[in-house]
């Protein structure tokens, strides 16, 4: 009877890891996640007028790139010091990776760009790609995490300008409802918010 059971148990976890495996592949196969929140598309508060886009890493454009790993630097840098040029080989790998998802965050056409802005505020004039100019990105990716399917967010990064207007906090709840809408109910620490006992159980420890 024992080894019936046990057998059951397996065969229970074979199919939830199948399961789980198969939603989290759902989700990554999903070209716009933004498609299905447009009423969350855009940001114009706080004095900022801005938009996103959704791409995989695999379609980053040669500029984009560019942008990330300029980006990365300007604000990652100091905080790594000497071990920055290891990490930052590591990102480049990670950001163009097919299951690495991003949205971008782009300066609205008709924004004002106030030129009397401090110099190390007015990164956004680096900008040399198509396109209004990029002034952030979040990175984020689905994962499973101690066998809970979640969304893990890899990098928010925004220029200086556009950080402490309420910016991170819009795009952090962006990706929230991104793992609502993708049909699961995912979650990770960094997100600082879980959906169900099991998922908080496991991942707040």
């Amino acid at each position: 009877m024992l080894k019936i059971v046990q057998i059951l148990v397996i065969l229970l976890q074979l199919l939830k890891k199948k399961e789980v495996d198969e939603l989290i592949k759902s989700a990554s196969a999903v070209k716009n996640h933004l498609a299905f929140i447009p009423e969350f598309c855009q940001y114009d508060r706080n004095g900022l007028s801005v938009y996103f886009e959704s791409k995989s890493g695999d379609q980053l454009s040669s500029y984009l790139r560019k942008y990330i790993r300029y980006l990365l630097k300007v604000n990652m840098e100091n905080h790594y010091g000497s071990e920055w040029l290891t990490e930052e080989k590591v990102k480049r790998r990670e950001m163009i990776a097919p299951e690495a998802r991003y949205i971008i965050v782009r300066e609205s056409s008709n924004a004002i760009f106030d030129d009397n802005a401090p110099k190390e505020d007015a990164r956004t004039i680096c900008w040399t790609g198509d396109g209004d100019r990029v002034v952030g990105f979040v990175h984020y990716r689905f994962v499973v995490e101690e066998d809970i399917p979640v969304v893990y967010v890899y990098e928010l990064q925004l220029e200086t300008f556009a950080q402490g207007r309420g910016l991170g906090k819009f795009l952090m709840q962006l990706v929230e409802f991104i793992a609502h809408k993708v049909g699961a109910e995912m979650s990770y620490e960094l997100l600082c918010k879980t959906f169900d006992s099991e998922a908080k159980a496991k991942l707040e420890v």
